[in-house]
């Protein structure tokens, strides 16, 4: 009768082990997130952790992915400016207040290189946990843009718009003032004139600001 259930063992220590090290991760940043730190926490054993992950890496990545919020989706209607504002506010407010996703890129970027097997020479950046990570950040930044850029909305207002350009432009600021560690940056004022600069960058109905100034110069 019981043959067919499946143990509950490995999935509870599993739990335990990321949400130790996810614990780790929201007080110490990610140089916390040691081996042995979490199999202390989560009073499992080493050979237990690697069973479920492959690296402190791995488990580090999976830690990243827990934490990462939903990413802040825009109003179903609404002007395009009022839309995209909203978006970029809420990343705003993230950036400011928890920069989950900002940490886990500079990690990916810098490349991790934190504990791994003793039999492993290099860090596997392409195993599930990392592939996982990466993907959430992705559908972090293209998701909520996708919504708006992909709108009949969009396409009547815009020019083509190269995403790597809009993220850069819309969220790059942003980020700007989370590494600058500028005490009086103000996230909601450079998230307005993000939008407003991206707006005027590709609207239809202008060429550009120079070339939109020389034709009022030359209308006048």
């Amino acid at each position: 009768m019981t043959a067919g259930r499946s143990d509950p063992r490995p999935a509870r220590s599993r739990a335990r082990l990321l949400d130790a090290a996810t614990a780790l991760l929201r007080s110490g940043g990610p140089s916390a997130v040691t081996v042995d730190a979490v199999t202390r926490s989560a009073n499992v054993a080493r050979a237990t952790l690697y069973r479920h992950f492959s690296s402190a890496n791995d488990l580090l990545a999976a830690s990243f992915t827990s934490l990462i919020p939903p990413p802040p989706m825009p109003p179903e209607e609404g002007a395009l400016r009022d839309r995209l504002t909203a978006i970029v506010v809420g990343w705003a407010e993230s950036v400011a207040e928890a920069p989950t996703v900002l940490t886990a890129m500079s990690w990916l970027s810098l490349g991790p290189d934190i504990g791994h097997l003793p039999e492993m020479q290099h860090v596997d950046t392409s195993s599930p946990a990392m592939r996982s990570l990466r993907e959430r950040i992705a559908q972090q930044y293209s998701a909520p843009f996708d919504v708006i850029l992909d709108s009949p909305q969009a396409a009547e207002e815009l020019e083509q718009v190269d995403r790597t350009v809009a993220f850069a432009l819309l969220i790059g600021p942003l980020a700007f003032g989370r590494i600058s560690t500028l005490a009086d940056f103000d996230y909601d004022k450079v998230a307005l004139a993000a939008v407003d600069g991206f707006l005027k960058a590709f609207a239809k109905d202008a060429d550009g600001p120079a070339t939109a100034a020389s034709t009022e110069s030359e209308g006048a």
